[in-house]
């Protein structure tokens, strides 16, 4: 690595608007995040969830003319 010039690590406070905090090594001592290890539904088990907004699965159905066993 050449000297000089790479960026000086410093301890930093990761803080989520889930209430978590993780403290890890960047350039800047504080951070806020939308998102984290403990709230993100890949990590949480929650991903699995499947949400029909306004019914649009049925709506393909219906246009295709597929039923349920059709998968």
């Amino acid at each position: 690595m050449k000297a000089g010039i790479h960026p000086e690590l410093v301890e930093c406070v990761v803080t989520c608007v889930c209430g978590a905090v993780h403290k890890t090594l960047a350039t800047q001592p504080t951070m806020r995040v939308d998102v984290c290890g403990e709230c993100h539904p890949f990590y949480t088990g929650q991903q699995a969830r499947f949400i029909d907004t306004a019914g649009r699965v049925e709506s393909f159905r219906r246009r295709y003319g597929l039923t349920q066993d059709d998968n």
